[in-house]
Protein backbone atom coordinates (compact mmCIF):
# COMPACT_ATOMS: atom_id res chain seq x y z
CA UNK A 1 0.00 0.00 0.00
CA UNK A 2 1.44 3.52 -0.77
CA UNK A 3 1.97 5.81 2.19
CA UNK A 4 2.70 8.84 0.14
CA UNK A 5 0.48 11.48 -1.09
CA UNK A 6 0.91 11.87 -4.85
CA UNK A 7 1.15 15.77 -4.43
CA UNK A 8 1.09 18.05 -1.76
CA UNK A 9 -2.09 20.47 -1.49
CA UNK A 10 -1.32 23.95 -1.17
CA UNK A 11 -3.44 24.63 2.00
CA UNK A 12 -0.79 21.89 3.81
CA UNK A 13 2.06 23.44 2.51
CA UNK A 14 0.77 26.89 3.66
CA UNK A 15 0.84 25.79 7.10
CA UNK A 16 4.80 25.68 7.36
CA UNK A 17 5.74 28.18 5.08
CA UNK A 18 9.11 28.03 6.16
CA UNK A 19 9.66 25.47 3.78
CA UNK A 20 10.02 25.58 0.22
CA UNK A 21 6.79 23.45 -1.21
CA UNK A 22 6.56 25.19 -4.99
CA UNK A 23 7.21 28.22 -6.84
CA UNK A 24 4.85 30.55 -8.40
CA UNK A 25 2.03 29.37 -9.44
CA UNK A 26 1.00 32.05 -12.25
CA UNK A 27 4.74 31.37 -13.87
CA UNK A 28 4.55 28.51 -15.96
CA UNK A 29 7.68 26.64 -14.71
CA UNK A 30 8.25 23.58 -12.84
CA UNK A 31 11.17 22.98 -11.11
CA UNK A 32 12.60 18.87 -11.35
CA UNK A 33 14.36 17.28 -8.66
CA UNK A 34 16.84 14.17 -8.43
CA UNK A 35 17.19 12.62 -4.65
CA UNK A 36 19.76 9.89 -3.77
CA UNK A 37 22.77 10.83 -6.30
CA UNK A 38 25.42 10.70 -8.41
CA UNK A 39 24.51 7.20 -9.66
CA UNK A 40 26.98 5.75 -12.64
CA UNK A 41 24.81 5.18 -15.51
CA UNK A 42 21.94 6.83 -13.67
CA UNK A 43 22.36 10.13 -13.31
CA UNK A 44 24.56 10.48 -16.96
CA UNK A 45 20.69 9.20 -18.19
CA UNK A 46 18.68 11.88 -16.56
CA UNK A 47 20.91 14.56 -17.74
CA UNK A 48 20.93 12.86 -21.52
CA UNK A 49 17.04 13.31 -21.30
CA UNK A 50 17.20 16.75 -19.62
CA UNK A 51 19.38 17.49 -22.56
CA UNK A 52 16.72 16.60 -25.00
CA UNK A 53 14.39 19.39 -24.11
CA UNK A 54 16.67 22.17 -22.70
CA UNK A 55 15.85 21.47 -19.16
CA UNK A 56 17.72 22.26 -16.00
CA UNK A 57 17.51 20.47 -12.62
CA UNK A 58 18.69 20.41 -8.82
CA UNK A 59 20.25 17.50 -7.99
CA UNK A 60 20.06 16.99 -4.39
CA UNK A 61 23.16 14.39 -3.28
CA UNK A 62 24.58 12.17 -0.92
CA UNK A 63 27.75 12.72 0.42
CA UNK A 64 28.72 9.14 -0.20
CA UNK A 65 27.74 9.14 -3.35
CA UNK A 66 29.63 12.21 -4.36
CA UNK A 67 32.93 10.96 -2.67
CA UNK A 68 32.28 7.44 -4.82
CA UNK A 69 31.05 9.53 -7.83
CA UNK A 70 33.15 13.20 -7.87
CA UNK A 71 33.29 13.04 -11.47
CA UNK A 72 29.55 12.29 -12.47
CA UNK A 73 28.96 15.38 -9.21
CA UNK A 74 31.34 17.49 -11.46
CA UNK A 75 29.56 17.15 -14.76
CA UNK A 76 26.23 17.67 -12.92
CA UNK A 77 27.07 21.15 -12.57
CA UNK A 78 29.03 21.87 -15.76
CA UNK A 79 25.94 21.09 -17.54
CA UNK A 80 24.38 24.47 -15.63
CA UNK A 81 22.15 22.02 -13.13
CA UNK A 82 22.24 22.92 -9.57
CA UNK A 83 23.47 20.81 -6.14
CA UNK A 84 21.76 20.49 -2.98
CA UNK A 85 22.69 18.46 0.41
CA UNK A 86 20.65 15.38 1.13
CA UNK A 87 22.46 14.31 4.09
CA UNK A 88 26.01 12.40 3.78
CA UNK A 89 23.94 9.04 4.34
CA UNK A 90 20.81 9.54 3.63
CA UNK A 91 19.42 10.00 7.29
CA UNK A 92 16.40 10.14 8.44
CA UNK A 93 15.83 12.64 10.81
CA UNK A 94 12.66 11.09 12.77
CA UNK A 95 15.09 8.13 14.19
CA UNK A 96 18.63 9.80 14.18
CA UNK A 97 19.59 11.83 17.11
CA UNK A 98 19.67 15.71 16.67
CA UNK A 99 23.30 15.99 16.99
CA UNK A 100 24.31 13.08 14.62
CA UNK A 101 21.86 14.46 12.05
CA UNK A 102 23.42 18.13 12.10
CA UNK A 103 26.78 16.44 11.69
CA UNK A 104 25.92 14.08 8.84
CA UNK A 105 24.89 17.30 6.80
CA UNK A 106 27.86 18.85 7.90
CA UNK A 107 29.82 16.04 6.50
CA UNK A 108 28.08 16.25 3.43
CA UNK A 109 28.43 20.16 3.11
CA UNK A 110 32.25 19.55 2.66
CA UNK A 111 31.56 17.84 -0.60
CA UNK A 112 28.50 19.33 -1.74
CA UNK A 113 28.82 23.41 -1.69
CA UNK A 114 25.21 24.53 -1.55
CA UNK A 115 23.11 25.51 0.98
CA UNK A 116 19.64 23.88 -0.81
CA UNK A 117 18.80 21.01 1.64
CA UNK A 118 16.03 18.20 1.40
CA UNK A 119 15.70 15.92 4.23
CA UNK A 120 15.95 12.60 3.41
CA UNK A 121 11.89 10.48 3.11
CA UNK A 122 11.19 14.39 4.05
CA UNK A 123 11.27 13.82 7.45
CA UNK A 124 12.60 16.47 10.27
CA UNK A 125 11.78 17.63 13.66
CA UNK A 126 11.69 21.24 14.56
CA UNK A 127 14.78 21.72 16.53
CA UNK A 128 16.51 20.26 13.51
CA UNK A 129 15.33 22.58 11.11
CA UNK A 130 15.34 25.90 13.13
CA UNK A 131 19.15 24.83 13.48
CA UNK A 132 19.63 24.42 9.65
CA UNK A 133 18.10 27.88 8.91
CA UNK A 134 19.94 29.25 11.58
CA UNK A 135 22.92 28.13 9.03
CA UNK A 136 21.35 29.52 5.99
CA UNK A 137 20.28 26.34 4.55
CA UNK A 138 17.29 26.78 2.08
CA UNK A 139 15.11 23.15 2.92
CA UNK A 140 13.22 22.32 -0.07
CA UNK A 141 10.43 19.86 -0.15
CA UNK A 142 8.31 19.13 -2.63
CA UNK A 143 4.75 19.30 -4.01
CA UNK A 144 4.59 16.30 -6.99
CA UNK A 145 6.41 13.18 -6.17
CA UNK A 146 6.99 10.85 -8.60
CA UNK A 147 6.73 7.45 -6.96
CA UNK A 148 9.73 6.46 -9.37
CA UNK A 149 11.00 4.48 -6.19
CA UNK A 150 8.27 2.66 -5.40
CA UNK A 151 8.82 -1.19 -6.61
CA UNK A 152 4.91 -2.04 -5.71
CA UNK A 153 3.87 1.07 -8.61
CA UNK A 154 3.41 0.77 -12.04
CA UNK A 155 5.20 3.32 -14.43
CA UNK A 156 1.39 3.70 -16.34
CA UNK A 157 0.27 4.71 -12.51
CA UNK A 158 3.29 6.58 -11.81
CA UNK A 159 3.44 8.74 -15.11
CA UNK A 160 -0.52 9.16 -14.77
CA UNK A 161 0.03 10.66 -11.73
CA UNK A 162 2.81 13.28 -12.67
CA UNK A 163 0.56 14.78 -15.60
CA UNK A 164 -2.31 15.05 -13.23
CA UNK A 165 -0.76 16.64 -10.71
CA UNK A 166 2.00 18.81 -12.31
CA UNK A 167 1.11 22.68 -11.74
CA UNK A 168 2.58 26.10 -12.42
CA UNK A 169 5.82 26.28 -10.15
CA UNK A 170 5.45 22.58 -9.38
CA UNK A 171 8.93 21.12 -7.26
CA UNK A 172 8.74 17.67 -8.75
CA UNK A 173 11.14 14.38 -7.00
CA UNK A 174 12.44 11.97 -8.90
CA UNK A 175 15.78 9.47 -7.70
CA UNK A 176 18.66 9.17 -9.86
CA UNK A 177 19.26 5.92 -7.66
CA UNK A 178 20.09 2.19 -9.04
CA UNK A 179 16.78 1.61 -7.24
CA UNK A 180 14.82 4.13 -9.19
CA UNK A 181 16.50 3.87 -12.64
CA UNK A 182 13.73 1.36 -14.12
CA UNK A 183 10.74 2.81 -13.41
CA UNK A 184 12.69 5.88 -14.34
CA UNK A 185 13.40 5.12 -17.51
CA UNK A 186 9.92 4.23 -18.30
CA UNK A 187 8.29 7.36 -17.15
CA UNK A 188 11.39 10.32 -17.40
CA UNK A 189 11.14 10.52 -21.11
CA UNK A 190 7.65 11.03 -20.94
CA UNK A 191 7.11 13.32 -18.61
CA UNK A 192 9.56 15.78 -19.94
CA UNK A 193 7.69 15.25 -23.51
CA UNK A 194 4.61 16.08 -21.67
CA UNK A 195 5.96 19.15 -20.19
CA UNK A 196 7.45 20.20 -23.25
CA UNK A 197 3.98 20.11 -25.52
CA UNK A 198 2.34 22.15 -22.82
CA UNK A 199 4.71 24.75 -22.24
CA UNK A 200 6.67 24.09 -19.18
CA UNK A 201 10.03 24.80 -18.60
CA UNK A 202 12.51 24.24 -15.82
CA UNK A 203 14.33 26.09 -13.79
CA UNK A 204 16.78 25.33 -10.46
CA UNK A 205 16.15 25.94 -7.68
Amino acid sequence: MKIYPDSIPDWFSNLFKSYHWHGDRKKKTVYLTFDDGPTPIVTEFVMQELDKHGFQASFFCIGDQVAKNPEIYDLVQERGHRVGNHTHNHLDAWTSKKDTYLENVSKCSQLVASKLFRPPYGHLTPKVANTLKEKGYKIVLWDVISGDFDRKRSSVSCLKNLKKNTRNGSVVVFHDSDKAFEKLQEILPPYLKFLKKNGWNSEVL
